[in-house]
Order: C-alpha cells, then sequence, then structure tokens
C-alpha cells in the first residue's frame, strides 16, 4: 500500500476496469508494458454490477468474448448481468491482469511531458494513458422529478435490482429505450405499468430466420462499418433501436404507453399530450451523461465533447477507448470492443514515432 503522498511510475496508466480497459489491458501485457488498470469500483465491471438483477444482453455470447478468451456457455443464448461479471473476473484472473481497485482517478493532468493521475492519497505517473470509462458515467434523471413529492418512489435505473424493490402500486417507467422496455416487461408481472417514452425507437427482432441478429450484422459487415463512412452516418442518425423489444409484447402484458414526460407535481405526471397519471413510484431508464471534469487537458470542443481520431486525442499519449460509435457501431459494445483495444494498443507501442491516425 502506498503512504500518502507517494508517487508511482508505468508506461501506461489504464482508468477504468470494464470490458475495455480488460481488453487493452491484455494487449498491454503481451507488449511486455509495465501498466495499472485502475478503478473506483470494488470490483472489476462495475457499470455492470450496477444494473439489475433480470438483466440480459441482446448480442449473444458468440459475439460477447474479449481477445483471448471466448464467452463460455451456448453461442447461441443471451447471457445475463451476472454472467457478464463472472466472465470479466475470470478474464482479468486468466491473463493476471494488474488492477486497483477502490482507486477512483480524481484529476488527470499533464505536467513536464508525463501524465499524473491523481488517486486519493497518491500520484501515479506514466508516459501514456488510456481513458476506458466507457459510456456509463453518471446517471441522468429529468428535472422533472423534483417536482414529485417524497411520497413517491423515484429510482434511476442504476438503482433498481428488482421488483421488490418498489412498493405495491402504480409504477411509471421514463425512457423507451432497451433498459425501460426490459424494466417495464419485468415489472408487468406484479403491478399495472405505464411506459413513457419521448422519441420513437425502431425495434429490431433479437433473432432473424433463427439466427442472431448480430451474426447478420457481423457477416454482411455492416457492425464494421466506420462513424465517417456514408452508411456509419445513416446509422447513427438512426441509433435508437430496440432490440428483442417491442410496443406490441408489452401490450400484451397490459403495460400503457404515454408520450415524453414533461412535468411531475406531487404525484401526478404530465405527458406531452396533456394527460396526467397518477404514480406511487417512477423509474428513470433516461440514460447517463459523461464526466470528464476531472481530466484537466483540452482535448474538448466548446460543447464539451471529446476531440479525437479512433480514440486518440491530440495530447500526446492520451487515448480513449469504449466510446459508442468511437470508430464502428461496435465500439461501446461488449464483444466488439477488442478491435479498438487492438488498434490503441498498436498506436502505444508506437508512441514516439510519426502517430497514425488510420
Amino acid at each position: 500500500m502506498s503512504g500518502r503522498g507517494s508517487r508511482e511510475r508505468y508506461d501506461v496508466v489504464v482508468i477504468g476496469a470494464g470490458q475495455a480497459g480488460l481488453a487493452l489491458g491484455y494487449h498491454l501485457a503481451r507488449q511486455g508494458r509495465r501498466f495499472v488498470i485502475l478503478d473506483r469500483g470494488d470490483g472489476v465491471g462495475s457499470a455492470w454490477r450496477s444494473r439489475w438483477d433480470s438483466l440480459t444482453l441482446f448480442t449473444s455470447r458468440r459475439y460477447d468474448g474479449l481477445p483471448g478468451l471466448p464467452f463460455p456457455g451456448d453461442p447461441d443464448g443471451y447471457p445475463t448481468r451476472d454472467e457478464v461479471i463472472s466472465y470479466l473476473e475470470r478474464y482479468a484472473a486468466t491473463f493476471e491482469l494488474p488492477i486497483e481497485l477502490d482507486s477512483p482517478v480524481r484529476a488527470l493532468t499533464r505536467r513536464n511531458g508525463s501524465w499524473v493521475a491523481e488517486v486519493d492519497d497518491r500520484c501515479i505517473e506514466a508516459d501514456q494513458v488510456a481513458v476506458a470509462t466507457g459510456p456509463f458515467q453518471v446517471p441522468f434523471v429529468p428535472p422533472v422529478s423534483a417536482g414529485l413529492s417524497a411520497e413517491v418512489v423515484q429510482l434511476h435505473s442504476t438503482g433498481y435490482r428488482s421488483p421488490k424493490d418498489l412498493p405495491d402500486g402504480r409504477v411509471l417507467v421514463v425512457g423507451g429505450g432497451n433498459t425501460g422496455y426490459q424494466i417495464a416487461a419485468e415489472l408487468a408481472y406484479s403491478r399495472e405499468v405505464h411506459l413513457s417514452i419521448g422519441s420513437r425507437q425502431t425495434p429490431l427482432p433479437q433473432r432473424v430466420l433463427g439466427r442472431d441478429l448480430f451474426w447478420y450484422l457481423d457477416k454482411t459487415g455492416l457492425i464494421r462499418k466506420t462513424a465517417a463512412s456514408r452508411i456509419g452516418r445513416r446509422l447513427q442518425q438512426n441509433e435508437d433501436t430496440l432490440i428483442g423489444s417491442g410496443p406490441r409484447g408489452l401490450r400484451r402484458r397490459g403495460v400503457a404507453f404515454h408520450g415524453r414526460t414533461v412535468d411531475g407535481a406531487g404525484s401526478r405526471v404530465t405527458f406531452g399530450d396533456g394527460d396526467k397519471l397518477d404514480v406511487r413510484s417512477v423509474i428513470w431508464a433516461t440514460g447517463f451523461r459523461n464526466d470528464h471534469s476531472w481530466i484537466r487537458e483540452p482535448v474538448f470542443d466548446e460543447r464539451g465533447q471529446l476531440v479525437h481520431q479512433r480514440g486518440v486525442t491530440s495530447s500526446p499519449g492520451l487515448y480513449f477507448l469504449g466510446l459508442p460509435w468511437q470508430h464502428t457501431r461496435g465500439s461501446a459494445l461488449l464483444g466488439f470492443v477488442k478491435d479498438d483495444a487492438e488498434y490503441l494498443a498498436q498506436q502505444i507501442s508506437a508512441f514516439g514515432t510519426t502517430p497514425s491516425f488510420d
């Protein structure tokens, strides 16, 4: 254990011990790098640990493996949250990745040609840093939630685990993505459920003619179309898609649909069309916001958006990994992040030579 104010030195510091950080760690270990993976959580894959108990992936096990270790089980089946956590733990142990948990990075700065990560009572220096904190950073709850009374139980989807977390009575799920649909479907078995959707999403079947949807995306190459390509730009415009879920199935279970939630007062929620609904509890499946305020380096534009080329920033030795559409549709997905991880490992290896942004 390092003492207060101590300094450590590595070739590379990876921030985040989720799928992105572990995949990059695999390649760094093969390069023989002296590196460390830091994570603020008490276990690898902390983003998965904060999801509900019954979560099931919409990608089959065939497409959920990281480099060097296939995902165990029926390749055509769909793993649960606990299976993913178990797999990530096994992955870290199999390749003996140097992970330090309970190590939140409070600030990242560049000093005298080196990167300095401030972790509570110590500073860690490195020639290069990869930020692999992923897209699930700060849970977002709309401001209208503040108008609801204390009697209404409110949870962000990260705070929801199972129906027993909620009191009896009518529940409103706000958010029409895969998360909102899965939680609404589970709750519908035990209570009256309403689903508020701000913008309509395109439902896609999980399987087509007996094959997983991602089998087709893989074989046709669509999953690897880059963000800058014509097809990639069109896919990004229609990014909000439901996989394996849809309104028809929820309506059969008795779920009532509403438009955007625009106001909350007492126990009553108001929707965009003027309809009102009294609720006992609300699940906010309203996504996340990035928080890069701890990174003290000018690699963000005036809107706070990261400026990069496939995770490589203009600041020497600073990289990002696991971002949505970092390079392709699969960049933030469990089984596809390995492509960007391998690419960044190559950039890290070539550090100090002429940079490549291919």
